[in-house]
């Protein structure tokens, strides 16, 4: 009877203790038994922090167009491909590298005039030829600007600031991040009363990504004043969002 007794405590202790329910089956024509195991989920907490820095942008990129328009679509081209070439003289003589421009499209569409109850009549054609430059001195945003426009370009999309290298900025972003989440989940710990454990997982979303600005250039600033466009910089923000799942005791 003691004996029974001391191997029943044994076993329930074990019980307690252990993670799984483990059960032991026989097979049909004398198998090895089958053992089925049951995992008890541990509770734990899922949250999510994130951390911000904000920096200085070292690089600015410019995206413009030259839009021409003519009777037939070869003397569309042919006046578009002029006035391209002179863009890019005059981004040249502004010191930027042919690595930094890049044409980011060209199209030629037919241009017709509606008149109602009348078939559309068409009017000419019109070219568009878009380029995107990458600027890595900021003091040349604005001459740059208007260099280009004294030579020709007639649309200016925009302009967004970057940097050259955003890694230092998203590690200093994920230390803060990291520290955000431990601090919450130690709170979420204390305020439940119970201990908090290890983390089981821990993952990232989120990072460093260029800010778009409106840009609006005058042409007769580019056409001999003594002022270039005024374009401000500011400062760029890096987010980093995680999440993570801490297991609690």
């Amino acid at each position: 009877m003691t004996r029974t007794l001391s191997a029943l405590m044994i076993g329930a202790a074990l019980a307690a203790s252990a993670p799984a329910v483990v059960q032991a089956q026989s097979q049909p024509n004398g198998g090895a038994p089958l053992t089925i195991q049951a995992v008890t989920e541990r509770p734990s907490l899922n949250l999510s922090a994130y951390g911000e820095v904000r920096a200085a942008p070292d690089m600015a990129t410019i995206s413009f167009g030259v839009v021409t328009e003519a009777p037939t679509a070869a003397e569309a081209m042919r006046q578009n491909a002029a006035r391209m070439t002179e863009v890019m003289t005059a981004l040249r003589r502004a010191g930027i590298p042919e690595r930094s421009v890049q044409t980011s499209g060209l199209n030629l569409s037919a241009q017709y005039d509606y008149v109602q109850n009348e078939p559309p009549r068409l009017r000419g054609y019109q070219a568009n030829n878009r380029v995107t430059v990458i600027i890595e001195d900021l003091t040349k945003v604005g001459t740059t600007a208007d260099a280009v426009v004294a030579a020709g370009v007639n649309q200016i999309d925009g302009i967004s600031f970057g940097l050259k290298d955003p890694s230092a900025a998203e590690n200093q972003a994920r230390q803060l991040a990291v520290r955000a989440l431990q601090g919450k989940a130690a709170l979420y710990a204390q305020a439940l009363g119970v201990e908090l454990g290890g983390i089981r997982s821990l993952s990232e979303g989120g990072g460093y990504a260029p800010r778009p600005q409106m840009m609006y250039a005058r042409a007769e600033m580019a056409m001999g004043a003594d002022a270039s466009t005024p374009v401000a910089a500011g400062e760029l923000t890096v987010r980093i969002d995680i999440t993570g799942v801490y297991d609690l005791r």
